[in-house]
């Protein structure tokens, strides 16, 4: 695993440690939601951006990566993002209003945004092609486990030590990252041939973003004005090119991305619900809807590199197709037995769940990705990881959009509950669409292997 004078693992795990933090951090401030809005004065739908514009930060920053790693070395990229990740927890760390608080989370927004896609890069670049299924399984796992242990972090130190122990106690991890990259790492020297497309980028900056706020307020005239910019983007990047689009008339690629992007909207949309709903329907403590989530973080993280192992050995179908038939029948349960289901039967279900998901989400993006040319690998990486983002960024804002309307419409307990079924509801028919379109693709997959 050494290229030269790169130690491959060892960068992996940096730039890893990185992307782990920062999904961390997401998903253990959901389970703070409910002291957000006492101390800042605000609802669910307004605190939720907590999580959304953190998100909207890296799906904004990561499709320059695709430029960034074309014309810049990957230790200096490592080091920016690096220090950006720093100064936006050092900043959340102490801050007293909730406008700190969000720039803070932007800081680590562009942090994570560089890093995540320089973790894949790293591992489809250096790893040799007999362990990537492995390799990947390690990058997956750090970003996959830390939704499921986010919320067991956060209930644990909100309730002893406050929410903004959450950002302290991960200063020392991301120091750690600093050096594992700075020893790991070799300065290569890259040239710059590009000129950087501003068009491109700010027309796609305000697409997103209007885009999201159209799909948190449920807006026509924000998602009229997405559709004006995003064009805009569309033919920026057409006179100087910030992403190759071209990948997307690869159908199998296509349909991949569907399976892989209702994974992360899984994920992420149940880290706000499940949290919520033990606290404010089942009325357990923060630390108990944390530790909720516990058993199935272990179940994802031993099994994302062990379903990677089994990519390189038997193929991709198997374990993938297995996942995703465990994660549905999970889902499923949850959906129809969601109002009688007790604390333990809820755990069981999401078990479940999590086994699917470490069997199937690391394997899908290796196969997503690796159904591309080298030369649009970095392109494919980015726009993957901008989806991925953004998916989880709308997820969180319509579950909450849900959560909060539902809860506004009933009395207190039935709205609560409601509002949790009507967002695993949602999950539920989206994966069920990803079964749909992975049975379509496995045929593919298999005269491929």
């Amino acid at each position: 695993m050494k290229t030269k004078e790169w130690h491959v693992l060892a960068a992996v795990i940096a730039a890893g440690l990185m992307s782990f933090s920062g999904v961390l951090i997401e998903t253990s401030m959901n389970v703070t939601f409910p002291h957000l809005m006492q101390e800042f004065n605000t609802n669910a739908s307004g605190i939720q951006w907590v999580t959304t514009g953190y998100l909207l930060a890296i799906a904004v920053v990561v499709p320059v990566t695709a430029f960034l790693l074309k014309n810049y070395s990957v230790k200096k990229l490592f080091i920016l993002a690096n220090l950006l990740f720093l100064a936006g927890v050092m900043l959340d760390s102490w801050a007293p209003t909730l406008t700190i608080l969000l720039t803070g989370r932007i800081f680590q927004g562009i942090g994570t945004g560089i890093a995540l896609p320089l973790m894949f890069h790293i591992i489809l670049t250096k790893s040799p092609m007999n362990k990537r299924g492995v390799m990947m399984g390690i990058g997956t796992m750090t970003t996959s486990i830390a939704p499921a242990i986010g919320p067991t972090y956060g209930g644990i130190l909100l309730s002893s030590l406050g929410w903004r122990s959450i950002f302290w106690f991960l200063i020392p991890l991301i120091l750690l990252a600093l050096v594992m990259g700075l020893m790991s790492i070799p300065d290569e020297h890259v040239t710059r041939t590009e000129r950087f497309s501003w068009g491109a980028f700010l027309t796609l900056t305000v697409g997103l973003s209007t885009l999201l706020i159209a799909v948190e307020q449920l807006s026509w005239q924000y998602f009229g004005l997405s559709l004006i910019f995003l064009v805009g983007f569309y033919y920026c990047n057409k006179r100087r090119q910030m992403l190759n689009l071209a990948v997307f008339r690869n159908k199998t690629f296509d349909e991949l991305t569907y399976s892989f992007l209702v994974y992360q909207a899984m994920l992420l949309g149940l880290s706000f619900v499940l949290p919520n709903y033990l606290q404010l329907g089942l009325h357990v403590t923060s630390t108990q809807a944390g530790l909720f989530m516990f058993p199935g973080a272990v179940l994802g993280a031993v099994l994302a590199p062990i379903s990677g192992r089994l990519l390189d050995k038997i193929g991709a179908v198997k374990p993938i197709l297995g996942g995703i038939t465990l994660s549905t029948t999970g889902l499923v349960l949850m959906s129809v037995f969601f109002p009688v289901m007790s604390f333990w039967t809820l755990l069981l279900a999401h078990m479940l769940l999590m086994t699917g998901t470490g069997l199937a989400y690391s394997n899908i993006m290796t196969v997503t990705l690796g159904t591309l040319p080298p030369e649009q690998s970095a392109d494919g990486n980015s726009i993957l990881n901008t989806m991925q983002q953004f998916v989880g960024a709308s997820a969180t804002a319509i579950v909450a959009q849900i959560f909060s309307r539902t809860v506004t419409t009933h009395s207190n307990g039935t709205g609560t509950m409601l509002g949790s079924q009507y967002g695993v509801w949602l999950l539920t028919a989206l994966m069920l669409g990803s079964v749909v379109c992975f049975w379509f693709v496995k045929r593919q997959l298999q005269t491929k292997a």
